[in-house]
């Protein structure tokens, strides 16, 4: 895993937030912002993950209906 420089734009009442806090984890500001990319980027990755939903079922849906066999409704109410 390599690590590259660049620049970042932001306003600067947000830098000061996250200087503030680099200072009170004994962080650089550059390893700071790194993490904050790091766990955006991990989100941005968990968000494109494919989601598959899994159930189970006793009955098949075919016998399910089969087995139910709904009475008939009226076309029209009388």
């Amino acid at each position: 895993m390599s690590e590259r420089r660049t620049t970042v734009v932001a306003r600067d009442e947000d830098l000061a937030t996250l200087a503030h806090e680099a200072r009170h984890r004994g962080l650089s500001l550059g390893r700071m912002l790194g993490e904050v990319v790091a766990e955006r980027a991990h989100e941005l990755r968990q968000d494109r993950r494919p989601r598959l939903a899994t159930f189970r079922a006793d009955v098949s849906i075919a016998k399910a209906a089969d087995a139910e066999k709904p009475a008939a409704r009226p076309f029209r109410g009388a």
